[in-house]
């Protein structure tokens, strides 16, 4: 059982829940110490094989004390590194675990900033000891699992749109990971995806590579944007179109024209 959910916890696989974590601490501290090693030795030598780039590992055991902190409502103390590669001290009351099929999440109030905060927990380095306890806030939403893919798919970045895919909301969903948007059911044959990038133009490349057909409803922009990107493609089409074929040799280069039979082989 513990190999089970150690070896879950550790790749991010898609519904194994904070139920799971919680039932992976209750169960190592009664583990005895020569069973724990085994354990730990097996997650560590062990090498997963799994669809797409691999996420950034994530210790079982971070896991187990963040679960711990959350339960017990303690303080947390920890080291957090950005997206620019800055680390930070951070302090905060941490309230629940959200995992996805290749992120795991810490929801948290922030002391220092005094706002709800989403912390990766790959990029987290717990800095004991913790405490004190604290009363429990409301949390910032209902569906904390929603509030973190709007987190982390749209609030984080400048640019903020709202599309409408051409497709059912459980196809679009097969293919749309919640760290790449939010959906919405709108019919049966169409969904809204709610989505940001760091610019217009990276935007439409990022809905363009989902691979459904879409309509732009928000920002006015992104259309303008759209029009930019299919003038540059058909540039690049016709100029392709105009150019003769260039015929090349094994090692990618084309080869000059040579005249008389004296030429090596």
């Amino acid at each position: 059982v513990a190999v089970g959910l150690r070896t879950a916890a550790g790749q991010g696989i898609e519904g194994i829940g904070e139920t799971s974590v919680r039932a992976l601490a209750k169960l190592e501290q009664v583990l005895p110490d020569r069973l724990r090693r085994r354990v730990g030795a097996l997650n560590a030598f062990t090498v997963p094989m799994l669809r797409g780039p691999a996420p950034s590992a994530v210790d079982p055991a971070v896991l187990t004390e963040l679960a711990h902190l959350c339960r017990d409502a303690e303080r947390l103390r920890f080291e957090y590194e950005g997206h620019d590669g800055t680390s930070s001290r951070r302090t905060v009351e941490p309230h629940r675990l959200v995992c996805t099929e290749r992120r795991w999440y810490l929801v948290a109030w922030d002391l220092d900033r005094q706002d709800w905060r989403t912390f990766r927990v790959d990029r987290l380095t717990p800095k004991p000891p913790h405490g004190p306890r604290f009363p429990p806030r409301e949390p910032p939403a209902e569906d904390l699992a929603a509030y973190v893919s709007q987190g982390v798919s749209t609030r984080v970045y400048a640019t903020h749109a709202v599309v409408r895919l051409l497709a059912p909301l459980e196809e679009a969903a097969a293919h749309i990971s919640p760290s790449a948007g939010v959906l919405q059911a709108e019919g049966p044959d169409t969904c809204l995806l709610r989505c940001g990038a760091g610019s217009l133009d990276v935007m439409v490349i990022h809905v363009v590579m989902l691979g459904f057909e879409f309509e732009v409803l928000e920002p006015e922009g992104l259309i303008e944007a759209v029009r930019r990107t299919r003038d540059r493609l058909d540039g690049a089409l016709a100029r392709a179109a105009q150019s003769p074929p260039r015929t090349r040799d094994g090692a990618g280069r084309t080869p000059a024209t040579r005249s008389g039979s004296g030429a090596a082989s």
